[in-house]
Formats: C-alpha cells, structure tokens, sequence
C-alpha cells in the first residue's frame, strides 16, 4: 500500500463558537455551503454519508467516522475506487470565543499520484476553508 500523504490548510478564523461549526459540519447535508458551485456532480448527500463525481478523479464517498465534541470531526472516505483517505477538522477556540479550523487531507497515494494531486488538494482546501471564514449562518442546519 503507498505511503500515507498528508495536506494541510492554513488556520481559518470563523464567525462562529466551537460548539456552532461542531454541530453545523457534523450534519454532512451542509457542506454544501463550502463547495463551490461547478466543482461537484451527481452530488448524493445524507446526514452522516455522501458521495459524488468530481472531474477527473471520478466517484468520491466518505462518511463521518469520529466526533470529538467541539474539537475535532473526521471524515473518511474513498477515491478512484481504492484510495482510501480522510478529513480532518481540527477545531479550537481563540482569544475571543470565535472558532478556528484547521483542515487535515491525508490519503494513500503513490509518488506520481501524490505529485498530480498536491495542487488540486492544496487549491481545494484553500477554497473550503475561504468559504467557512465567509460563512455567517453557522445556528442554521439543512
């Protein structure tokens, strides 16, 4: 099996509590906030699972797996059929009360697989973490 790669966004800073982001992303149906339109097709969505085809990497389905009360979410999942990987919010509160997520990409990929697909993580981490930062209606669920 390849080597665990693991991608990393930078710390977002949230309108919202711990507790506000904690319950909002533990409910799958509301990353659609944070996808930009475009991005995703034959989106299947429930509350704890979720599958679509995200060009050109094909099927993508992940589940929640882990819930560490206002810390910290885990998502795992596959791609490509037999790539398994997982996402990670790491949670914590600042100074003032406010929220700040870091956001954990690690997934099984081989060395050609891992150099194709840097940019393309990189690039969607950064997006899903600018659009948590604009978000504002954190107490509203799907």
């Amino acid at each position: 099996m390849p080597d665990i790669s693991e991608f990393k966004s930078r710390t977002g800073k949230l309108n919202c509590t711990p507790a506000e982001i904690f319950d909002f992303v533990t409910d799958i149906r509301n990353f659609r906030q944070f996808v930009p339109e475009g991005t995703i097709d034959d989106l299947q969505i429930e509350m704890d699972s979720c599958s679509f085809h995200v060009s050109p990497l094909g099927k993508v389905s992940f589940s929640l797996s882990e819930k560490n009360p206002h810390n910290k979410v885990v998502y795992k999942g596959t791609v490509l059929q037999s790539n398994d990987f997982s996402l990670v919010l790491d949670i914590n509160e600042n100074s003032t009360g406010r929220a700040e997520v870091n956001l954990n990409l690690a997934a099984h990929l081989n060395p050609l697989l891992k150099m194709m697909a840097a940019k393309p993580i990189g690039n969607f981490l950064e997006k899903m973490i600018k659009e948590m930062e604009k978000f504002r209606d954190w107490k509203s669920t799907k």
